[in-house]
């Protein structure tokens, strides 16, 4: 019986084995184009931006930290931020020197990859949206001095990856000043 049973098992294994290989054969499949299902890249498409919010006013204006070491001084114009559901956070920002100069841009960042881009900015007469600077993504850059982009990603509008909520949220946390850091228990 003993030696019925094991013979049994020898087919059994030899039949999943072969069942396992193409017709028995080897395969010539090249195993270095393996990719992980988690590295895999998806089929992200950006929401389209045919409509720019209305320009900022001062009065609306909220500051948000960026560095000590900056003169410059931030702000995000609260009633342009908008979460898309591609990912993308977008927000108009002024950027004010010492001097009074102004930088006034409609931006977005993509929370899935770090990455911002710019869609206008102020024009040359300071009322109208300019799209001829439009960029693509780019990686948002950490170390400069004025890394807004990498505050606002860090401290208010995306977490693991994805937006910390709706633009209503976010809003809230930059009024009230409540970063990622300051949420922490």
């Amino acid at each position: 019986m003993k030696a019925f049973a094991l013979a049994a098992a020898c087919v059994a294994t030899g039949a999943l084995l072969a069942g396992c290989s193409s017709a028995g054969k080897p395969s010539n499949n090249d195993d270095s184009a393996f990719v992980y299902l988690l590295d895999r890249k998806g089929t992200w498409v950006e929401n389209k931006v045919d409509t720019l919010p209305t320009l900022p006013t001062d009065a609306n204006l909220l500051p948000f930290e960026v560095s000590g070491n900056t003169p410059l001084h931030f702000a995000i114009d609260p009633k342009s931020l908008s979460v898309g559901d591609d990912g993308v956070v977008r927000y108009t920002v002024v950027v004010t020197s010492p001097g009074g100069a102004r930088n006034v841009s409609y931006q977005g960042i993509r929370c899935d990859t770090y990455e911002w881009r710019q869609y206008a900015a102020l024009n040359a007469d300071h009322d109208d949206w300019d799209r001829t600077v439009a960029n693509d993504f780019s990686r948002i850059e950490n170390g400069a001095l004025n890394a807004y982009q990498a505050a606002l990603y860090q401290d208010y509008m995306c977490a693991n990856k994805i937006p910390l909520g709706s633009a209503k949220q976010i809003v809230h946390n930059i009024r009230y000043k409540r970063t990622q850091t300051s949420l922490i228990h």
